[in-house]
């Protein structure tokens, strides 16, 4: 096959013009209207009431951490912002117009994505208590009063990730119109590793205080979750904002920018000037349809849970945006690739003549990539609700204890990957087999089936914003005391529904990662290829030992990342640990409400250990393809990408799932099954849901913005790699950098980690708090324990904190 010389073929060679570019002006328009849209919910849910002071007390404690953590977060990421653009401007590009954009928008990518997190966490921080207020009436009008407010908090974050991310790109093709997918590889890699780095940080500080809190609190001190005597109770709530809200939204802003990035890529190629425009049409379209989708998602008297009232507007949304898309591609793509503006010689080529129907291309992968959206739907929700039957299973096992709970939830989790990787192997094998005898269309058929997705991310993140959303709102009422009877229940049911959107939209952001990093990977063969030229041929021939090393390196990589991720959850929940016990032992007066608990004590320990923990991983994402490709070369940085992308599917599935079942195992206890709380199974589903916290709320979901930041350092790099790989000493002296910086990093995590943990957590004057925890378990603190494990009396009707 003929070489892809993108670069001889961009830039003034095809410009915009006429209904093209009214099309890219329209896709903006659509974009700043997502935004309106988001306004219009934000002024919905302030709208609503807040409840009791009590209630009202406790929420603000919770937006005065969830602020102070992401300020904190931001300034210690900014050297990232800073820094990195410089380092791109050292990187070959075709003119210093370009070289100058994509650090700019590198800039503009992380900003947005910081922006998307923030938004979505500060509404969410006070639609919490809005929506434990409406659920006080207990009756149907509360529950579905509840449920919308919820809802609608979490559409804001929606219409703010799809608004941001479409104006981002569509700017960046109405300025550099055929230079626009170089430009954007910065903006993708800019959003890509800020939401990475949110994704990890928010994650091991919102795991860290919920594996403290329920170590301690649940199982050793026999109290529910949320009781305001439980030092932890307002860190653990700060996290769900910090980790899903923040995290998740940031996540799917950044796999919204990388889709486009790689369609606009690869469609600049296979499609011509309709290849810079069509991948902009699918995602306003699914702007359009997430409007309508959230609307739609109210509960109905025959609806059996909330999940029935969701699933309603996802799947509503999801078929009017295949009829749209359809409707769409015939109007504005030609029926013959000779027809299509600008196309490549080689793909014409490759297709000896005309080809396929580019319409019936572009409608077939967009649908492909719907299908794979609701099939991971139906699959994850299988898997993950409460009254399905592995959930159930899970729950059976805990009456045997907590390693049976352990191992069933491991199992549970291992399967259902192999369901989902196949799921998704799948899809990009169908969009491929769409190409036609074209490689450069096969992948662009990839990474438009990524953009088929790409119309159900609106309300995706108003599902997963939703679960953070419902589980502050019971932990709200819980602290306060306020809400009560048929209204604890409603709030119990949505918490359990959360769950599993929660898991749901992590399925769906893992098929997302994976198309996009299939398409990414496309782009990086396209641009060595350009820099090879016609003489040499890009193969990843796996009888070559290099490109073999190469698999299993980048395979090996996504273990590593998950074990650091874990880890780092670990620690910082021993510390967290450690202060809580110190604190109930201490002051004994916490059990009987007669003292207040140190709150804000272990809010500074989830902050402070989260934003040294995540500097880590972030560094392996970054520095381990530049240490791959300049050691090995680009063939075996080819096949480390492959490699981390075929690991990292059934690593984050099988995380996320095992997570969520052990998560509404739990709930199922709770609801007074096995035993109930309070009993020995409970105690056992406790176990198993603190052992999946760190699988599905921080490595799982982190895993996503690893395989997009891996391919798009690779991508950047590539020309680099190509033009320097006769330069033996620039190659060793990058690679011992890189490996060098990477070794310190883990040593440094790693003996800091052990440092933290010998003794107690020293208190703000830096004395050594009283009465070591290390002298017996904190369960000896104390105050008594109610055999069915629930709140007993406590004055805390004034706690403000």
């Amino acid at each position: 096959m003929s070489g892809l010389n993108l670069a001889a073929e961009s830039g003034t060679a095809l410009p915009l013009n006429g209904m093209d570019l009214t099309l890219v002006i329209v896709v903006m328009v659509v974009a700043l209207l997502a935004l309106a849209v988001a306004g219009m919910l934000v002024r919905e849910v302030l709208a609503a009431g807040q409840g009791t002071e009590r209630m009202r007390n406790i929420a603000v404690a919770v937006q005065e951490g969830a602020a102070a953590y992401l300020k904190r977060q931001f300034r210690t990421l900014v050297v990232f912002i800073v820094v990195i653009p410089l380092l791109l401007l050292l990187l070959p590009a075709d003119s210093t117009e370009i070289m100058v954009g994509r650090s700019v928008f590198f800039a503009l990518g992380a900003l947005l994505s910081a922006a998307t997190g923030f938004i979505g966490m500060w509404l969410a921080v006070r639609g919490n208590v809005r929506v434990a207020a409406a659920a006080r009436g207990g009756d149907d009008d509360a529950n579905r009063s509840a449920m919308r407010i919820a809802f609608r908090t979490g559409g804001v974050a929606g219409m703010i990730t799809v608004g941001l991310g479409l104006f981002g790109a569509a700017v960046v093709v109405l300025m550099y119109a055929g230079d626009a997918p170089i430009v954007l590889e910065g903006f993708g890699f800019g959003a890509a590793l800020l939401a990475m780095f949110m994704r990890v940080g928010g994650g091991i500080f919102t795991k860290a205080a919920d594996v403290g809190a329920d170590l301690v609190g649940k199982v050793e001190q026999g109290i529910p979750e949320d009781d305001p005597r439980n030092a932890a109770t307002i860190a653990d709530n700060v996290g769900d904002n910090v980790g899903d809200c923040a995290g998740m939204a940031a996540d799917l802003f950044e796999s919204y920018a990388v889709v486009l990035v790689a369609s606009l890529i690869l469609g600049r190629v296979a499609f011509g000037v309709e290849g810079l425009v069509f991948p902009l049409l699918v995602p306003m379209i699914g702007v359009i349809t997430a409007v309508i989708g959230i609307f739609l998602v109210a509960p109905r008297a025959k609806d059996r849970t909330a999940m029935s009232a969701i699933n309603r507007g996802f799947f509503v949304s999801a078929g009017i945006s295949a009829v749209l898309v359809v409707a769409t591609a015939f109007w504005y793509l030609p029926s013959s690739f000779d027809q299509l503006t600008g196309v490549s010689d080689s793909v014409l080529e490759d297709l000896a003549g005309a080809g396929p129907d580019p319409r019936l291309v572009a409608i077939g992968s967009v649908l492909i990539g719907l299908v794979l959206a609701a099939a991971i739907q139906l699959l994850t929700g299988y898997f993950t609700e409460t009254d399905r039957r592995p959930v159930k299973d899970i729950g059976e096992s805990s009456e045997t204890g907590a390693a049976t709970v352990v191992l069933s939830g491991i199992s549970v989790g291992l399967e259902s990957a192999v369901y989902s990787a196949l799921l998704i192997a799948g899809a990009v094998y169908a969009a491929f087999l769409l190409g036609g005898g074209s490689i450069t269309v096969s992948l662009f058929a990839v990474a438009l089936a990524g953009t088929g997705l790409l119309t159900t991310v609106g309300i995706i993140v108003a599902m997963d914003t939703f679960g953070p959303v419902a589980d502050n709102a019971q932990g709200i009422a819980e602290m306060s005391g306020d809400v009560e009877g048929r209204g604890a229940d409603v709030l119990t049911g949505l918490d359990a529904v959360g769950n599993t959107t929660k898991a749901i939209t992590k399925g769906i952001a893992i098929a997302t990662a994976v198309l996009a990093a299939t398409a990414l990977f496309g782009a990086f063969r396209t641009s060595v290829q350009n820099q090879l030229g016609d003489g040499e041929v890009f193969s990843l021939s796996l009888d070559n030992p290099d490109v073999l090393v190469g698999v299993i390196i980048g395979a090996a990589v996504v273990f590593f990342f998950s074990g650091l991720a874990i880890m780092a959850v670990g620690r910082a929940a021993s510390r967290v640990v450690l202060e809580v016990r110190d604190q109930f032992r201490t002051r004994p007066g916490i059990m009987d409400g007669t003292e207040k608990p140190e709150y804000a004590r272990v809010v500074d320990i989830c902050t402070k250990d989260s934003l040294r923990e995540l500097v880590t991983p972030g560094l392996l994402a970054v520095l381990a393809p530049i240490a791959g490709g300049f050691a090995l070369g680009y063939a075996p940085l080819g096949a480390f990408l492959g490699g981390a992308i075929a690991a990292g599917v059934l690593m984050a599935v099988f995380l996320a799932n095992s997570g969520g079942a052990w998560d509404n195992a739990k709930k199922l206890v709770e609801d007074g099954f096995h035993g109930g709380k309070g009993s020995e199974a409970h105690e056992a589903t406790v176990i198993g849901d603190t052992v999946g916290d760190p699988f599905k709320d921080t490595a799982g979901p982190a895993i996503n913005p690893l395989l997009k930041v891996m391919n798009l350092v690779a991508l950047i790099i590539a020309p680099s790699v190509v033009i320097y790989a006769d330069n033996i000493v620039l190659r060793v002296v990058v690679t011992l950098l890189a490996v060098g910086v990477l070794v310190g990093a883990v040593l440094w995590s790693k003996n800091r980690g052990a440092g933290s943990e010998s003794g107690p957590v020293p208190n703000e004057s830096g004395a050594t708090p009283k009465g070591s925890p290390h002298e017996g378990s904190g369960g000896d603190a104390p105050g008594p324990r109610d055999s069915d494990g629930e709140r007993q009396e406590a004055t805390t009707g004034d706690n403000k904190d």
